[in-house]
């Protein structure tokens, strides 16, 4: 993650956009990247949004918009200098104490 970080400031550093690169903007580019992935399932069935990965261009699309929210959110976690890892590991801890798991109900938990 750190050597990806790298990767993106020094992609920016060489282009000047270091400037552009505010928390605010950041955020802002973020969530445009965010809708524009969401777009692409905007239209599709449940059904359809499983299989989306089986055409190549569709698969092609979604690697690339997921390419792009995380390459802000790893800008916008390096200006604020946020440990996205640590962010994450700490909010899973406090879901699973808010959200404990139930065990089974049964045999029909199982056919979902």
């Amino acid at each position: 993650m750190a050597g990806l970080q790298h990767r993106l400031a020094a992609f920016a550093a060489a282009r000047d956009w270091q400037q552009y690169h505010t928390p605010k903007n950041l955020a802002a580019a973020l969530s445009v990247e965010a809708s524009e992935l969401v777009e692409i399932f905007q239209w599709l069935t449940p059904e359809q949004s499983v299989r989306v990965m089986e055409d190549a261009g569709q698969a092609a699309r979604v690697e690339d918009e997921v390419a792009d929210v995380l390459a802000y959110l790893l800008q916008f976690c390096e200006v604020l200098g946020v440990d996205a890892l640590a962010a994450l590991s700490a909010k899973i801890d406090r879901n699973e104490g808010r959200f404990p798991a139930t065990a089974p109900a049964g045999p029909a938990h199982h056919s979902q």
